[in-house]
């Protein structure tokens, strides 16, 4: 991905609603939270077709902590395909209208608090005049080849490193006395199998989800989540079931800023020759994450 970094904010106010590049007459009326989606239960269901899955490209979302932004950044699903459109749907008066973004924007991690958001090794804060230059979380953090961030209401990060022949490990970086402190490999419990990346760590910090491939799994990535337990420590890792593993590539586990859905991307490699995967986004009822919590 580019590092090109455009700011949301500045973004929305550089583009007006009006002469945005989609007529409004195209755009259907959408209205309610969630792009006007009726909510999924229990059972994972793609999450807006036609709007935000398409057939041409892969998805990634991410809901500001107000829910009332949400930014969809794009990839190829193959090297024949158009140029990606990334956009944004913003939803004024209870109506959802879409603002197309340059190609290469880099979609944002918002702190719970709205007050921070990370690009993977920087970050940008919240000022009295809008938002700050980027700013490095350091040296070490630099060194890290980081495909996914995120942050708990406390400060502390969990992000992943890709290193060497595709090996994945998570890391996790607590604020200490005000101070960042470099990122640490989790446990054991959470970095076994092949693969480990695209991290979330729940705002109070009682869980964390991720995908990962093990030979206990379905196929190839999974979901799996560890819940914090009372002494602090992080519990085994859990698969988090049928429910949303598939024997195809699930990952990128994160849930809405209201707490309520989980939303997850599933890879399906493509029924002709061509080389890559259709990526869909799906959402479920985030009580599946209850019903996974070890019984005390």
């Amino acid at each position: 991905m580019k590092n090109t970094c455009v700011p949301v904010a500045l973004l929305l106010s550089a583009i007006t609603l009006s002469n945005s590049s989609h007529a409004e007459d195209d755009f259907p009326l959408l209205k309610g939270p969630y792009l006007g989606q009726t909510p999924p239960g229990l059972t994972a269901k793609p999450f807006a077709p036609g709007l935000v899955n398409t057939e041409e490209w892969g998805d990634a979302i991410g809901f500001s902590p107000d829910m009332n932004e949400l930014h969809v950044s794009r990839w190829r699903h193959t090297r024949d395909a158009k140029e990606p459109e990334s956009v944004i749907f913003k939803k004024v008066d209870n109506k959802w209208r879409k603002v197309s973004v340059p190609t290469g924007t880099r979609k944002p991690f918002h702190s719970p608090d709205g007050n921070t958001l990370h690009y993977g090794a920087q970050y940008k804060e919240r000022t009295a005049s809008g938002w700050s230059e980027m700013k490095s979380l350091g040296p070490a953090f630099e060194s890290i080849r980081i495909m996914g961030l995120t942050a708990s209401t406390q400060g502390t990060l969990v992000l992943d490193e890709m290193g060497a022949g595709g090996v994945g490990t998570l890391r996790y970086s607590q604020l200490v006395y005000g101070k960042r402190e470099d990122p640490k490999p989790l446990p054991e419990s959470i970095n076994t199998g092949k693969w480990n990346a695209h991290p979330f760590i729940a705002p109070d910090e009682s869980y964390i989800m991720w995908d990962g491939e093990r030979e206990s799994g379905f196929g190839s990535n999974d979901l799996y989540i560890s819940f914090r337990k009372e002494d602090g420590s992080w519990g085994e890792a859990i698969n988090m079931g049928d429910t949303v593993n598939t024997e195809a590539e699930e990952g990128g586990p994160q849930i809405t800023p209201d707490g309520k859905y989980l939303f997850f991307n599933r890879m399906i490699p493509l029924a002709n020759s061509d080389i890559g995967a259709q990526s869909d986004l799906y959402w479920i009822d985030a009580q599946l994450i209850e019903s996974l919590k070890p019984k005390s």
